[in-house]
């Protein structure tokens, strides 16, 4: 017996409509720096989950939590003036 909804995921999984926008591409694009420093955050979370974090740990698990607030506080900061016509605050 053939599933109908198997074969219409198979069909719309490659429509065009599918595809990001130029709009949610530049978006991704604008969040990457954010994106990264959780991935480097992430990064330094996983290899002390094995282990009793040392000092080095501790301070990479630190300076990559601060990458990535002063990322976001920049998003928002691009995204708060980008909203903003004319700089009002």
């Amino acid at each position: 017996m053939s599933h109908i909804v198997t074969v219409q995921d198979v069909v719309t999984a490659f429509a065009d409509w599918m595809e990001p926008t130029d709009a949610e591409l530049n978006a991704i694009e604008q969040e990457m720096p954010a994106i990264l420093a959780d991935v480097d955050l992430i990064d330094a979370q996983i290899i002390t989950l094995d282990r009793t974090p040392t000092d080095l740990d501790t301070q990479r698990i630190r300076r990559a939590r601060r990458r990535l607030l002063a990322a976001r506080r920049d998003l928002a900061n691009r995204t708060t003036g980008a909203s903003m016509p004319g700089g009002a605050a």
